[in-house]
């Protein structure tokens, strides 16, 4: 008999489980101007610092209160020249650690060509539908370029 009257089968230890709680880490911040993000060009001008002259993909993850006000901005992925794999996951964590209402995803391409590929756009229907399970709106997808070029999906009707 193990603890508190449970049978555990012989030479089989026991499974040591963790205790954890979570919590948001405040790395940094960034002085924002404008207070809301009311459109694609204003989150573009949020995170161009962090995507400006990138040799690689990133993916940052703008997070949002109800007031369309940005309270977080987390690096989501760090890829290659040519990709960044992002996953639900790793984008609605810290989501749900910051209290976002809603979120907007915005990644580069080092070419400097901000066409959305076939990944972003399947990407992007990805996250809009697990944003939905979770209530927490995609806003908007935006694929950033050279020379403060831009795309965003949502614009192009593609969210």
């Amino acid at each position: 008999m193990g603890r508190a009257g449970t049978v555990r089968p012989v030479n089989m230890p026991a499974k040591r489980v963790q205790i954890v709680s979570l919590k948001m880490v405040r790395e940094s911040s960034v002085t924002y101007d404008a207070r809301r993000i009311n459109g694609p060009e204003s989150v573009v001008a949020l995170v161009r610092d962090f995507l400006e002259d990138a040799d690689r993909e990133k993916c940052l993850a703008v997070y949002l209160n109800t007031k369309n006000e940005p309270n977080a901005i987390h690096v989501v992925s760090v890829g290659t020249l040519n990709s960044s794999p992002v996953h639900p996951r790793e984008v609605f964590k810290a989501a749900l650690l910051c209290n976002a209402a809603a979120v907007i995803l915005v990644h580069n391409h080092p070419s400097g060509d901000p066409t959305p590929s076939r990944e972003d756009m399947g990407l992007t229907k990805k996250l809009a539908e697990v944003g939905e399970l979770l209530g927490i709106e995609l806003l908007d997808h935006v694929v950033v370029g050279r020379d403060g070029e831009f795309v965003s999906l949502k614009g192009r009707g593609l969210l």
